[in-house]
């Protein structure tokens, strides 16, 4: 193994974000917000370099820290999957960096803030951790990504120094750290009964017995529960929902993509016939009960951040739907495809048009000075963009096309159809609806005519509105970007009568849902609500 031409963008990628930390550091104060407003593009453009060698190498894109190779080196390595995630995490860093500039932008003439100061140094350190873990070619250095993850992720939570948010950071650290205990203890047995940790001599080696059955079962769970798939999903809503909007993005976009990007290179790369279907099975029986959970309560919810956090957690469930997709004919070994290039695309999907509304969320919020759902009346004339923005990041979600999601929801269900397991086509078409579900409830409300003037309390800034609407067209329009890898049946004409039906069904449906399950889906706010 060698150094592949273009390798030290892996190193740039994961480098120029902790350098940035440390300069900010250093500089102090104001500093720290100008060092992350360098970063960015440099960031951005590292990524992209990754990507463009990939495509025009058509090999995986290779740098061996000291020269060394695995087993004595340690190997950064991007793939396809790598390269998209690295390209999907920078546009979205740039695009929250954008939004945070009016939250946590330094103004001259008044006193510096420490949460100011903090939040950019954390932001670059969750940019590099991901990258870190994205590029990582062995499952130690794929622990330390994690953890400095963790460490970077949990002091966003409680910016605001509040008991409240204090609670839910150490509830988020309790979680974290559990999984993190889990994962170290089955690379630990996996480097005892193999010899080593490299991703690529470990697939070699690993073969179907106990001791892999037993590491991949405790490095599933500790990541799960990292990832807040349901059932172990109880910290993330009062975490998401408590942090600022700034954060909350980074939180629900960006950090939960980090654990779930590990179990799919687990799965996929390290033990593609050690884990089995039914495990799968059960893998993706946990999605699909987030799926109803999630968006179920996110439809009793009262306040819009708390919606957007537990639609977070339905969201999450989507994300492990591909698992028993993915296996061959026999039903014995996961293999890369299409059902794979659906994974991807949903996490971008989700990522970008995540970010997007909790931006959208954030400002309602700091120009309302609440967040009541039965409360926005009118807020669609006063805040245009801000509404837009989320309407267009729920409809992505939705998997309306021409969205990331829509793409992806085509590739899932083709191999739901071809492996005849039909009962993750009911899954995917009905879970569609619940999301149109939790969005049909919040226009509304946000369409309704006020019974008194909106006031708002401050005005928002336009980039910052902007940035939020970037980012969920972003999603809205995935589906231009990845029209290549995709088989052309699937996308030869969406605006056919049957996709529009689809459509028309799914948000019929989501209304229905959002009538039977939400407190008050149509009407004004009551002094309950309140």
């Amino acid at each position: 193994m060698l150094t592949t031409s273009g390798g030290w963008l892996l190193l740039v990628a994961v480098l120029a974000p902790f350098l940035g930390v440390l300069a900010g550091l250093a500089l102090g104060g104001r500093n720290a917000q100008r060092v992350a407003m360098l970063t960015l593009p440099i960031g951005l453009a590292a990524a992209g370099g990754i990507g463009w060698t990939l495509l025009q190498s058509g090999d995986t894109v290779v740098y061996l820290l000291g020269g060394w190779a695995p087993p004595l080196g340690i190997a950064l390595r991007a793939d396809g999957l790598s390269a998209g995630m690295l390209l999907a995490v920078a546009v979205v860093v740039c695009g929250i960096g954008a939004y945070a500039r009016a939250d946590f932008g330094s103004v001259a003439g008044e006193p510096e803030q420490r949460a100011s100061f903090v939040y950019w140094l954390l932001l670059l350190a969750v940019w590099g951790s991901l990258n870190l873990l994205f590029v990582s070619g062995d499952l130690f250095t794929l622990y330390v990504a994690l953890e400095l993850l963790t460490f970077s992720g949990v002091p966003l939570v409680c910016l605001d120094g509040k008991g409240e948010t204090l609670r839910a950071a150490l509830r988020y650290l309790l979680f974290a750290l559990a999984g993190s205990l889990l994962y170290l203890l089955g690379a630990v047995l996996l480097y005892g009964g193999y010899g080593t940790l490299d991703i690529a001599l470990l697939a070699g080696r690993i073969h179907p017995e106990p001791i892999a059955w037993t590491a991949a079962a405790l490095m599933t769970v500790g990541l799960l529960a990292k990832t807040a798939l349901f059932p172990l999903h109880i910290w993330l809503p009062p975490a998401h929902a408590g942090a600022p909007a700034a954060a909350s993005a980074v939180l629900s976009a960006l950090v939960v993509k980090g654990s779930w990007f590990l179990v799919v290179r687990l799965w996929f790369d390290v033990m593609p016939g050690v884990v089995t279907l039914p495990a799968a099975q059960l893998l993706a029986g946990m999605g699909a009960a987030a799926i109803v959970v999630g968006s179920g309560v996110a439809l009793r919810q009262v306040r819009l951040k708390l919606l957007v956090a537990y639609s977070t957690i339905a969201q999450i469930g989507y994300l492990f739907l591909m698992f028993p997709l993915a296996f061959d004919a026999s039903g014995s070994t996961l293999m890369h495809g299409p059902v794979l290039t659906g994974g991807l695309l949903q996490a971008v999907a989700h990522a970008t048009a995540k970010a997007g509304m909790f931006m959208a969320a954030g400002l309602v919020y700091a120009a309302l000075g609440h967040d009541r759902i039965a409360d926005l009346g009118g807020v669609a004339r006063a805040m245009p963009v801000t509404v837009l923005a989320f309407a267009i990041a729920g409809l992505a979600l939705m998997g309306v096309v021409p969205s990331g999601a829509y793409l992806a929801k085509k590739l899932l269900l083709d191999a739901a159809d071809s492996s005849g397991q039909w009962w993750w086509t009911v899954v995917l078409q009905g879970g569609a609806a619940f999301t149109a579900g939790y969005v049909v409830l919040v226009l509304t409300n946000a369409l309704r005519r006020p019974t008194a003037p909106v006031m708002l309390v401050k005005p928002v800034a336009r980039l910052s509105e902007y940035a939020a609407l970037a980012l969920a067209l972003c999603s809205m329009l995935l589906a231009f970007a990845a029209l290549g890898p995709v088989p052309g049946n699937l996308v030869s004409n969406p605006l056919l009568s049957k996709e529009l039906w689809s459509t028309l069904l799914v948000v019929l449906g989501g209304t229905l849902l959002a009538l039977g399950l939400s407190r008050r889906p149509l009407s004004g706010s009551t002094a309950n609500d309140r």
